[in-house]
């Protein structure tokens, strides 16, 4: 598809016009790129600035080029030369979007997903890096895929791939947790991620990790470790928040009733939704405190658990329609087969408890925020009826309902993310030296998130309503993906395996 048939293809829905072009083509880095007239976020909490022309060379920001708007619109400005240009006058230059809480998953409960699904559903999100937290498939086949989008060979984000630990043989003792990590490292990771486990083996994976260069992703389950031995140990960064509301608890374990089984996850998650209020307030506050000055970070995934407060919401998403590739619809279906799938006899009560869950977690968020402690923006999807990059965008508008600036939110999802990936002095900013990780928004997104959709909002123009909004280029690496044609690629994939979906016998 061309660029003059995407922009009919726009203006023929009422959509927006696209930014003008010179030079620049879909998944080509071009030698010397110029963003031109583009109002800057620069992704570190820092107000909105512009206009600039950005200069990008090869895959990194080489200039940024503050211009006098009364000489831009006199036409006697002078600009930066560049052999490819990208119109941004009116629009939002962002540091591209960074998921520290991915999965790579070429299934769905046993059914084939392509990864070009997901990855392309990530660029035009604006999720220009993933963090995989260890997933279904091997790791060895993930940092193949890393190596493959580092080379430009596959349209996808960066990756930074952390392998499983609980992978492989059961961990008995101490040495068996120092030999699993050993063989974690051999693997040519960036990290590790851990479920909850004893204590005592934490402790020797933690001392192991530490001394291979490996950071810890802590998915803290209900086990005998909480938050306060990632304090001790030195983790990364918690995952979630289960470990939290559990180092607060005045008895030392939460009120499960007498025939609770976590195993059952109706009933895991049915008590999960009680946790916060089980915490006592000043040891939430204690632990909040050491977390921060322990820099342990915190990425919460608010928007993995929102189904637990809002069915109905994450059921019926308005990007499931000609989005939603069939495996994962069936996925998501209530099935105690399939992890996350655990509506069976949801009620409006557990819905009840879960808002007032994330009401206290969110004023958690804030106090660990205040204390110095950094948060970080992840999706999980591929569960619970998130979709990938649609999941990035929704977590930032909680984090918005959280209490936080949407200034602050960017961060967030950018520079903060860049640090938990120990990537923050080429990652998660719009500077010159930085990686060329960039998006060129159409609209505002520090008055609506939104717009960072791919599919757009709705606006009031004349007083009448349309399309507004949307991502126009991701750019990765120096490479500019048009937006629009991602999703029209998308869409195709959804349609032709639908298609395919229907023709299966089923039995």
């Amino acid at each position: 598809m061309n660029a003059l048939s995407l922009a009919l293809l726009f203006l023929t829905v009422g959509g927006p016009v696209l930014a003008q072009t010179r030079n620049v083509d879909h998944g080509r880095r071009p030698s010397r790129l110029a963003i031109r007239n583009a109002i800057v976020v620069q992704g570190n909490g820092t107000p909105a600035e512009g206009p600039y022309d950005i200069v990008i060379e090869g895959n990194r920001i080489v200039d940024l080029v503050a211009l006098d708007p009364v000489a831009v619109k006199a036409g006697v400005a002078r600009r930066p030369r560049a052999d490819a240009e990208i119109d941004a006058t009116g629009r939002y230059v962002l540091p591209g979007l960074i998921n520290a809480h991915a999965h790579l998953q070429d299934d769905r409960g046993g059914h084939p997903q392509p990864y070009e699904y997901q990855f392309k559903l990530w660029l035009a999100n604006g999720v220009t890096t993933i963090r995989d937290v260890s997933s279904g498939g091997e790791a060895r086949e993930f940092v193949r895929l890393k190596l493959q989008s580092a080379e430009g060979k596959i349209e996808a984000p960066r990756m930074f791939i952390y392998a499983g630990y609980a992978r492989g043989p059961s961990i008995r003792t101490a040495e068996q947790a120092r030999a699993r990590v050993r063989e974690v490292k051999a693997l040519g990771v960036d990290g590790i991620k851990i479920g909850g486990m004893e204590r005592d083996l934490m402790a020797a994976m933690a001392d192991e990790a530490h001394k291979e260069g490996l950071p810890v992703a802590h998915h803290v389950g209900v086990e005998e470790t909480t938050a306060w031995d990632d304090v001790k140990f030195g983790t990364r960064s918690i995952e979630h928040w289960y470990g939290v509301p559990d180092a607060a608890f005045e008895e030392g374990v939460q009120r499960f009733p007498a025939d609770f089984n976590y195993n059952d996850e109706t009933h895991r998650f049915r008590y999960a939704g009680r946790i916060w209020r089980e915490a006592d307030p000043a040891r939430l506050e204690t632990i909040l405190t050491a977390m921060a000055e322990r820099q342990v970070a915190w990425n919460p995934t608010l928007v993995i658990y929102e189904a637990s407060r809002d069915l109905q919401r994450a059921q019926t998403q308005p990007w499931f329609k000609d989005y939603l590739h069939p495996t994962l619809e069936e996925y998501f279906r209530p099935n105690p087969a399939n992890h996350g799938s655990y509506f069976i006899g949801w009620t409006s009560t557990d819905e009840a408890y879960w808002k007032e869950n994330y009401r206290i977690w969110m004023a958690a968020l804030r106090s660990f925020e205040k204390k110095g402690g950094l948060i970080g923006v992840g999706e999980d999807a591929g569960f619970i009826y998130q979709m990938y990059g649609f999941g990035v965008i929704r977590e930032m508008e909680l984090h918005q309902e959280a209490g936080f600036q949407p200034l602050k939110v960017i961060q967030h999802a950018t520079h903060n993310n860049a640090r938990i990936l120990g990537a923050d002095s080429t990652l998660g900013r719009v500077r010159v030296g930085y990686l060329a990780d960039l998006i060129v928004v159409n609209g505002n997104p520090l008055e609506d998130l939104k717009v960072l959709y791919p599919t757009g909002t709705t606006a009031i123009k004349d007083g009448k309503e349309v399309r507004a909004g949307g991502i126009d280029w991701t750019i990765k690496d120096g490479i500019p993906y048009r937006v629009p044609r991602l999703m029209e690629e998308v869409k195709e994939i959804v349609t032709k395996a639908r298609a395919e979906w229907a023709r299966k016998p089923r039995g």
